[in-house]
C-alpha cells in the first residue's frame, strides 16, 4: 500500500461513505465488530441477492491530476464495466473534518459477472492512485460486509456495514474552499499553473492575468451587476440599461477568453472553476478601467460562479447547503464589489418556455436545471446567501419594460443616479 495512504486506511472504520442515488446523498459507516442486529443501510435495502458491489476512492497527493484522474475514471468504468452497473458517485468523509473528504465511484453487478470486474479493479489497483473495496452479503441478505482490497499486503480488511445519519454538514461543504469556489487569484492561478503540462492552454489564460491592482481597485462610477439563471432575461435588461443610463456593458466571462471556454468546460470541476475564477479577475480589471468613464453594467459576475459550484458541490436538498453566513458565501478580499447586484428569478415553467421559444441548444447546466428541482433550488439560495454585495431579488416575470422601470429604481436609490 502507497505510504500516503496508511494514515487514512489507519482511520479506517471511522470513516462515513456517501453514495449519490436520485440526486441525493445516502450514507452508510462500517465497523470492526457487530453488536447486535443492525438494519440494512438505505444503499443496500434496494439490492437482489445475487448483486455484488464495489467502490473506488480516488487518493491522490496531486490534487489536480487527482481531480482529474477521477473526472476520466467515469468514463473509463461506462466503458469497461458490464451493462447494468448503475455507476453512481460516491465519496467518503470523517465527519465535520475539512480536508478528509476523497471522492470516487460505486455500482454494482451480478455475480456471475466478478471475475470480469475484479480484473478491471485490479488492474486499477496496480497503477493508479485508487483505494478499492467489494461489498459481499450473508446468505440470509441481512447483513453486508466491505473488503478493502490491499494488493501490496495479499490481504483484504473486512468490515460490517452498518447504518449512518446524515452529518450535521454535507461533506463537500467542508471541503470547497479553493477547490469547487476561489476566494482569491493566486489559488485560482496556482491550479492553472500546475496545469500547465497537461494542459497547454493555460499559459495562453495566464497571459491574460489583470494586474492586483486593478482588480480590487473602488471604481469612479457605479457598478451594477445582473444575475440570474439562464432565460431570466439577463440580455434584455443589461442592453436596455446600457441604452437607458449611458453605461458600458461588460459579460463575464470576458470575450478574450471565449477561445478556450469550450475546452475547459471539458475538464474537471476544479480546473473548470479555476478557469472562471480567472475570468472574473480579468472582468473586473476591465470594470476599473470603464469605470473612470461611465457607469458600467455586468452581465454576471462572481455570484454565478460561486453560486452554480456550491449548487454542484452539495447534493440533495437546499438544507445541505453551507449553513446561512457560511465562509462560503463571502466575497473574494481581493476582487472588485460591485454597487449593487441584481437577481433576477422567474417561474420554473415561464423559463422553460422561453427557453424553449429561444431555440437554442442546452448547456448541460440548462439541462441540470430543467430537470432537476433540487439543483435549481440550491443555485438559487446560493445566490441569495452570498453576501459582501448581497443580491437584490427581482421578479423577472412583467414585461421588459416594467422590470427595467423596477430595476432603474433600484439603480437610483442605491447608486445615487
Amino acid at each position: 500500500m502507497a505510504r500516503h495512504l496508511k494514515p487514512l486506511v489507519q482511520r479506517w472504520s471511522s470513516r462515513v461513505f456517501s453514495v449519490e442515488l436520485d440526486g441525493a446523498p445516502l450514507y452508510f459507516g462500517i465497523r470492526e465488530k457487530l453488536r447486535g442486529a443492525t438494519v440494512l443501510p438505505a444503499v443496500f435495502s434496494r439490492l437482489q441477492k445475487e448483486d455484488r458491489c464495489y467502490s473506488l476512492l480516488v487518493c491522490s497527493r496531486d490534487r489536480i491530476r487527482g481531480d482529474r484522474f477521477h473526472w476520466e475514471l467515469r468514463d473509463k468504468l461506462l466503458k469497461d464495466l458490464p451493462p447494468g452497473s448503475d455507476v453512481a458517485t460516491m465519496s467518503s468523509f470523517l465527519p465535520d473534518e475539512k480536508g478528509s473528504l476523497v471522492k470516487g465511484y460505486f455500482f454494482k453487478s451480478r455475480a456471475e459477472n466478478s471475475p470480469l470486474i475484479e480484473g478491471i479493479l485490479s488492474d486499477l489497483e496496480h497503477t493508479d492512485p485508487v483505494l478499492v473495496c467489494s461489498y459481499s452479503q450473508s446468505e440470509d441478505g441481512q447483513q453486508w460486509t466491505q473488503s478493502l482490497w490491499s494488493h501490496a499486503e495479499k490481504k483484504q480488511m473486512k468490515f460490517y456495514v452498518v447504518p449512518s445519519e446524515a452529518p450535521k454538514h454535507h461533506p463537500s461543504a467542508l471541503n470547497m474552499i479553493n477547490s469547487d469556489v476561489f476566494y482569491s487569484l493566486d489559488e485560482a492561478c496556482d491550479v492553472l499553473k500546475k496545469c500547465g503540462d497537461i494542459i497547454p492552454e493555460t499559459q495562453s489564460v495566464l497571459r491574460m492575468l489583470p494586474s492586483r491592482v486593478d482588480a480590487r481597485r473602488k471604481p469612479d462610477f457605479p457598478v451594477i451587476v445582473i444575475e440570474g439563471l439562464d432565460a431570466t432575461g439577463k440580455t434584455t435588461l443589461t442592453e436596455s440599461l446600457r441604452d437607458t443610463l449611458g453605461a458600458t456593458l461588460l459579460r463575464s466571462p470576458p470575450q478574450c477568453l471565449s477561445t478556450w471556454r469550450a475546452h475547459f468546460d471539458r475538464e474537471p470541476p476544479m480546473i473548470r472553476r479555476a478557469f472562471y475564477a480567472v475570468g472574473n479577475y480579468i472582468t473586473a480589471e476591465q470594470i476599473c478601467q470603464e469605470s473612470a468613464k461611465s457607469p458600467v453594467i455586468v452581465d454576471r459576475f462572481w455570484h454565478s460562479t460561486a453560486a452554480y459550484a456550491i449548487a454542484t458541490a452539495v447534493t440533495g436538498p437546499v438544507s445541505n447547503l453551507p449553513h446561512d453566513g457560511s465562509e462560503v458565501y463571502c466575497w473574494p478580499s481581493d476582487l472588485l464589489q460591485p454597487s449593487l447586484v441584481v437577481l433576477l428569478t422567474l417561474d420554473p415553467e415561464e423559463r422553460t418556455r422561453r427557453l424553449r421559444n429561444r431555440g437554442l441548444m442546452k448547456t448541460d447546466e440548462e439541462q441540470e436545471l430543467d430537470h432537476n428541482k433540487l439543483f435549481r433550488d440550491r443555485v438559487e439560495e446560493a445566490y441569495r446567501r452570498i453576501i459582501g454585495p448581497l443580491c437584490i431579488t427581482v421578479d423577472a416575470s412583467p414585461s421588459a419594460d416594467l422590470v427595467l422601470q423596477q430595476v432603474l429604481l433600484l439603480i437610483r436609490a442605491k447608486c445615487h443616479l
